[in-house]
């Protein structure tokens, strides 16, 4: 892999960007398949393309199980990837660890979900983060320049006084301040790049808005891309620039985040806006029922044929069951698309009653 020298990227440059990015897991065989010629496998990604941009936020909305964790972690190069490119600044990129990593994960970091299992207990948040300067070359040659370094990380992340923190263990701060000190280390390495893996979802609710905003300002100040992982599509309208949203390993729809989750198109970004808790929905909840997606997430070791969401989709039609829809520009939300044949002119004039409908 050739990494190009770093510079300081203009707005909105594409800094990472996966092109068909596929990953499947072989499931473990058991004795009597030992002799098959073809292995099962889990489609946990398959065929994803995105793209961050300096000094944007994409959101990557979806239930559990959809596969957005196994992107974050394919574009963090954790995972070896089965299929797809990933380009950081153009360049295509495949780390085989090492001295190869390091130059990576110096410019794309990610924030785990639990911010108490990615730091060791056993470890205060001065070796953690020293750690990190070090490995990223950005400690300085002296003590006096990691000290300062130390304090600016912290106050960074508006853990103050810094001197208060510095010295305590993981499980002497709340989860928020855990997770402050879990950003501080990745900005350790002065990424370009975040990928942020549910970053709040094991915060207490009246602290998750105060990490949003601080991602958010950081965004701004350091002109990161970020990449926000989350079933929550609320908070992927406050949050982010752009959303994605993602189904049994598949992206379904995309656009600005203001007119996914108000104007949504996909049946199942509807389902998942519909889901979310709403008092003044509460008394219809009985009445529309029928009219929801029911039932469980397909098997992604045998996948459906065509649109994985068809066998809940209440709007599925026969094309469905067999033909995998493909990205359709929505005419009037310039950038908007959605991954569904009732967008597809020829395909809903054979049953336009549906099509209106979910129009």
């Amino acid at each position: 892999m050739t990494l190009s020298p770093d510079a300081t990227a203009p707005a909105t440059e594409v800094v990472l960007e996966a092109q068909g990015l596929t990953k499947h897991f072989p499931v473990r065989r058991k004795l009597r398949d030992l002799f098959k010629r073809t292995h099962e496998a889990v489609h946990a990604v398959d065929d994803v393309d995105l793209t961050l941009r300096r000094g944007r936020v994409v959101a990557l909305v979806g239930e559990s199980g959809s596969g957005k964790s196994t992107v974050a972690r394919l574009l963090a190069q954790l995972y070896p990837r089965t299929g797809g490119d990933i380009r950081l600044h153009g360049e295509s990129t495949k780390v085989r660890g090492g001295r190869e990593f390091r130059r990576y994960v110096r410019r794309v970091q990610m924030i785990f979900q639990d911010p108490f299992a990615s730091l060791n207990p056993v470890h205060t948040i001065r070796y953690h983060l020293t750690r990190s300067l070090r490995i990223h070359g950005n400690a300085g040659s002296s003590a006096a320049e990691l000290e300062q370094a130390l304090t600016d990380l912290l106050n960074r992340v508006s853990l103050t006084p810094p001197e208060r923190y510095l010295d305590k263990f993981p499980h002497e701060l709340s989860g928020g301040q855990r997770q402050r000190v879990a950003i501080a280390r990745a900005l350790g390495a002065n990424p370009e790049a975040l990928l942020a893996d549910e970053p709040v979802s094991m915060l207490d609710v009246s602290i998750r808005l105060g990490v949003l905003n601080l991602l958010r300002d950081l965004k701004e100040r350091l002109d990161l891309a970020i990449l926000y992982i989350t079933h929550d599509i609320a908070s992927a309208r406050y949050f982010a620039d752009d959303t994605l949203v993602m189904y049994a390993g598949r992206m379904v729809e995309g656009g600005d985040s203001e007119t996914v989750t108000q104007a949504p198109a996909h049946p199942y970004t509807r389902l998942l806006i519909d889901s979310a808790p709403d008092p003044d929905r509460i008394q219809n909840m009985l009445a529309d029922q029928a009219d929801r997606g029911n039932g469980e997430p397909p098997s992604l070791i045998r996948p459906p044929a065509g649109c994985r969401f068809h066998p809940r989709c209440p709007a599925a039609m026969q094309r469905c069951t067999t033909d995998l829809p493909v990205r359709i520009e929505i005419g009037d939300r310039p950038g908007h698309w959605a991954a569904c044949w009732l967008f597809d002119e020829q395909t809903v004039a054979t049953s336009p009653k549906i099509a209106e409908e979910v129009r």
